[in-house]
């Protein structure tokens, strides 16, 4: 019993409250080591949020049992604590399986009830002795500060003092350190030769030897991209008709210097392969790492016949979660400076021989390809549309129209103004439900309510998301229930370490892509037989 001397009771009770919640469903499927990391942290804010509760007690001078009677109070509440954890980690399983059967995924094989549990002990353990190291500092300068200044005064002094050591620590240190080690680390990978890739031969490819841009240039991601799509052939065999060959224009981040650099050289590029002939150009902005959705470039360029030109620019060398962290604004510079090229010179063609200029993103590239231009720069001559899939949560422009939607749809599939110029889908459509009619000028959102990176919200920690309240989406489970910390934690949790299927989540499925550009788009000549066939060629691909 000496050990339970060491606890809160309080903090005991409410820790294993959050931990018994944490194990309820939130957005994704969680693997038991995701699991026991949340509900580790959710034990560790309980604990803590007791604490200060019974420190706020003892402040008021209100009364508290005596040492025995808090031990038989531990003695309970360690029992109680024990059964709570044991019947809510009994249920976890069939709790994961709500998300799962909505996500047409296999059920569970279980959720390791004893590996969450330790995993979770370990987390707490961690997490305390961190708090116990900085309480030590915090009464060791206190102590010192008193020979100063009063006690209460010396008080807050350290408790400022040792916060900004411990930041200091952290963000100077471990945090920097480590986003150095990992930028070197991923350069390092982009600036591979895979011996699965050879230079191509084609003087229309990027890369080529009759192209402003090298083979070396390229980096990892661009060389992936610019051999990977459909051929003329490959599109010819599946509709039985003539194709030509789609054209890609991509700037690796060691092309050039500046933004602007690669920006002008990609102008170039597209005008040496006579991309501004071809009847659609895309203006395609990457993910952190400068990876582009295949599933998104080789649908359009089956519905366009190949008749199309993709042109995007790297960033980054970093994953989207890191590049948003320290490269965010590098970013959206990119972006801007490519479509402020592209823009410019498409506006001085005219009308009826310059093509179609769409803009897309996923995800961060999402993000950034809605900072790439000014309404106000493009109000007098408009580009045609765009299509941003999996827009993250911080998008301000997302953000607005949902927050503005039109009474009575839902925060995950709003209806913005009749849908006039912006419309939304998931994987059961959308974009034909505009009451009002849908101009030349058309952007369109393509979100999976179940999707974390859309709807994560730092204000779930306190406040139940809109997307919760009925009607839900069609893939977010009945049993998710809203609990202040807890759901925060779970949701965060998804945005970082969730995976689903694709068609649910951030996995944006082909044939929901396929519906997207049809209604964007509108490429002449598709059946509705010939949809299904596009369909499923790429379910086959998987």
């Amino acid at each position: 019993m000496q050990v339970l001397r060491q606890f809160s009771a309080l903090g005991l009770l409410v820790g294993t409250l959050f931990f018994a919640i944490s194990l309820t469903p939130s957005l994704l499927p969680r693997t038991f080591i995701v699991q026991g990391i949340i509900s580790g942290l959710s034990f560790s804010a309980g604990y803590g949020l007791g604490v200060m509760g019974r420190w706020l007690w003892a402040y008021l001078e209100l009364p508290v049992p005596g040492r025995h009677g808090a031990l038989s109070l531990k003695r309970i509440a360690a029992g109680i604590c024990a059964v709570v954890a044991s019947m809510f980690l009994w249920r976890a399983s069939g709790w994961q399986d709500s998300i799962r059967v909505l996500m047409e995924m296999e059920p569970a094989s279980g959720t390791r009830p004893f590996s969450v549990a330790l995993i979770a002990m370990a987390i707490f353990a961690a997490l305390l002795l961190l708090a116990r190291l900085f309480r030590r500092t915090f009464r060791f300068l206190a102590r010192r500060l008193r020979r100063y200044v009063p006690r209460r005064v010396s008080n807050v002094i350290g408790v400022v003092a040792a916060a900004a050591l411990f930041w200091s620590v952290i963000d100077g240190i471990i945090f920097t350190l480590t986003l150095r080690a990992l930028d070197r680390s991923y350069q390092q990978v982009d600036v591979l030769m895979p011996d699965d890739l050879a230079p191509p031969s084609d003087p229309l490819v990027a890369g080529s030897e009759a192209s402003l841009i090298s083979w070396e240039a390229l980096g990892l991601r661009g060389r992936r991209f610019v051999t990977a799509g459909p051929s003329a052939g490959d599109i010819e065999r599946f509709l039985g008709e003539p194709a030509e060959q789609p054209l890609r224009v991509y700037v690796g981040l060691n092309a050039a210097e500046t933004p602007k650099q690669r920006a002008q050289l990609a102008l170039e590029e597209l005008k040496r392969v006579d991309a501004f002939e071809r009847s659609l150009l895309l203006l395609a902005t990457p993910t952190g790492r400068g990876w582009l959705d295949p599933a998104a470039q080789n649908t359009l360029e089956y519905l366009q016949r190949g008749d199309i030109a993709t042109v995007t620019a790297q960033y980054s060398y970093l994953p989207s979660p890191l590049a948003l962290i320290v490269e965010g604004d590098y970013g959206a510079e990119m972006a801007r400076a490519l479509f402020d090229e592209v823009y410019r010179h498409w506006t001085t063609l005219s009308d009826d021989q310059r093509p179609a200029l769409y803009l897309h993103g996923l995800s961060l590239g999402a993000l950034n390809s809605d900072r790439s231009f000014d309404l106000y720069d493009i109000i007098d001559d408009p580009f045609d549309g765009a299509l941003w899939s999996g827009p993250p949560f911080r998008s301000p422009t997302w953000r607005t129209l949902t927050e503005d939607r039109d009474a009575g749809s839902p925060a995950w599939l709003p209806r913005f103004r009749g849908g006039a110029v912006v419309r939304f889908m998931n994987q059961h459509g959308g974009l034909e439900d505009g009451t009002a009619e849908w101009g030349d000028f058309r952007i369109a959102y393509l979100q999976y309510a179940s999707d974390p990176v859309t709807f994560f919200e730092p204000k779930a920690l306190y406040r139940e998301p809109e997307w919760l309240q009925a009607p839900r989406g069609p893939d977010v489970s009945e049993d998710l229930t809203w609990y202040p910390v807890v759901t925060g934690l779970q949701l965060l949790a998804d945005l970082a370490a969730g995976s689903a299927p694709p068609g649910y989540g951030h996995e944006i499925a082909a044939e929901d892509y396929i519906e997207a550009w049809l209604a964007l788009v509108a490429p002449d000549g598709w059946s509705a037989d010939d949809v299904e066939r596009l369909k499923a060629l790429f379910a086959e691909r998987g």
